[in-house]
């Protein structure tokens, strides 16, 4: 039987990953590409993945203290041009408003490619007294950015992230908030997206313009391509002195204050995309997937089509009970064949098997994503003992997450190589492997390498393999 990849002209992922990913997202009713280059179309179901990454972020931002508020997205050109590094690094990929009413603007107004410098501008308001500290907001909002090499949900003109921002009193305070931000990613990576990643801190090349450091946390494609799922960064008194922002201390003096920034955008969406999946489709894992579990009614005669979807109902009125984000499947003219590599397609964790002979037994056939055949199915689930039913459905889920998280894990330290020396570090990126060695070079030996090899350092991890350690390239 042809699966619904096949049939649907979805490259194996074994084949071809670039094509394979943009098959998955096309065929799996993600997203859909706008009419302006470089956009795209969130659809439902992909927005709905992106809702469950709003929902644990929104709320474990919360539980620290962090507020929601909402900035401009049109900044005047002068904000941006206040912090030298800023601009510099921003310049090419801004989006300029020169016109407005008809008229031409005074000064150009630019997208927002982010909200430091609005951010500063309204602190600098804000913030008169070290009692207005420390203040801590969050914004979800839309960026723009002119991307020339375009991906969907990876890179595109404009996308969707939040971006926290903070002001504290001392530097220390602002590290510690930079730090712990980091650390929520992670989390969120780990508990949720079943991803594991490398956290660390920025090269000064590759850390944020206008940051005095800038940590990340890196994931393994499952290309074995390094993508950088979010950032946090300690900005320091940069933006502050260049927006002179003040606040009067407890003994009288005026003090510019310390901020971070940090953020994660629909890019986590393609990172989930591309570090699971196979060639069936897309494999979500259950504490993120829209749908968690998807219940197909099967049947043949018309006679039986009442029997079976009141029974199907019944195991979606279960699941739904315990908290499962479940659904039933509706496509009737179909084969079951057809119902099943749809499903997997969409990357559903839990399928719920229901036909006449299930009826008549009260009981279901239930059936794992991430194990095919026969043997990720378990036979005989009762659906009448609702509890049961639950009880066994939720074990899977929890198996199914686990069980993703070991795979991606295993995977990537299997496609980690320690180095010694910069011909090893070209042998490895060779073999399109993540090399990690001791690094004590400048920034112009990081240029010659990027350059030499297509390589970029991604991170100095905070978690260290034991040493000593000499840096590959300058043998220190």
């Amino acid at each position: 039987q042809t699966s619904r990849a096949e049939a649907d002209g979805v490259t194996p992922r074994s084949e071809d990953f670039s094509r394979w990913y943009l098959d998955v997202i096309k065929h799996g009713d993600l997203c859909d590409y706008g009419p302006v280059r470089g956009t795209m179309v969130i659809k439902p179901y992909g927005f709905a993945l992106w809702e469950e990454v709003q929902g644990w972020l929104d709320g474990r931002f919360k539980e620290l203290g962090h507020k929601n508020a909402y900035f401009p997205q049109l900044i005047p050109y002068s904000f941006i041009q206040k912090e030298a590094s800023h601009v510099e690094g921003f310049s090419p990929e801004l989006a300029l408003v020169t016109v407005g009413g008809g008229k031409e603007l005074e000064e150009p107004l630019v997208v927002r490619p982010t909200s430091e410098t609005m951010v500063n501008h309204m602190f600098s308001q804000w913030i008169q007294s070290y009692r207005d500290l420390p203040l801590l907001v969050n914004q979800w909002a839309n960026v723009t950015r002119w991307e020339m090499r375009t991906r969907p949900f990876v890179r595109t003109l404009e996308f969707l992230w939040q971006e926290g921002h903070t002001a504290h009193a001392t530097p220390e305070e602002a590290e510690a908030e930079a730090l712990q931000m980091i650390r929520v990613y992670e989390e969120f990576a780990y508990s949720m997206a079943a991803m594991p990643v490398v956290t660390g801190r920025k090269s000064p090349l590759e850390s944020f313009a206008g940051a005095e450091h800038t940590y990340t946390i890196e994931a393994m494609m499952g290309d074995m391509r390094a993508l950088q799922a979010g950032t946090s960064h300690n900005l320091g008194q940069n933006f502050a002195k260049a927006f002179d922002t003040l606040y009067q201390d407890e003994d009288g003096a005026m003090k510019h204050i310390y901020q971070t920034s940090w953020g994660v955008s629909t890019r986590l969406v393609g990172g989930i995309i591309m570090s699971h999946g196979d060639d069936k489709g897309l494999m979500f894992p259950p504490n993120l997937a829209p749908t968690q579990v998807i219940v197909v009614p099967i049947f043949k005669k018309g006679s039986e089509r009442e029997a079976v979807l009141a029974h199907a109902q019944r195991a979606v009125a279960a699941c739904k009970a315990a908290g499962f984000r479940a659904e039933l499947d509706r496509n009737e003219g179909k084969s079951p064949g057809w119902k099943y590599n749809y499903w997997e397609m969409k990357g559903v964790p839990v399928r719920v098997e229901v036909g006449p002979r299930d009826v008549k037994e009260g009981v279901c056939v239930t059936a794992r994503r991430d194990v095919p055949g026969k043997e990720g199915k378990t036979f005989g689930v009762p659906v009448e003992d609702q509890e049961a039913l639950a009880a066994h459905v939720g074990g899977l889920l929890a198996d199914i997450q686990a069980g993703m998280l070991e795979a991606a894990t295993r995977f990537r330290d299997e496609n980690i190589v320690d180095v010694t020396s910069y011909d090893e570090l070209k042998a490895a990126v060779a073999e399109g492997k993540w090399a990690r060695g001791g690094w004590t070079g400048d920034d112009a030996q990081e240029e010659q390498i990027k350059e030499e090899t297509g390589a970029t350092l991604r991170c100095f991890p905070f978690e260290q393999p034991e040493g000593p350690h000499e840096c590959f390239m300058t043998g220190a």
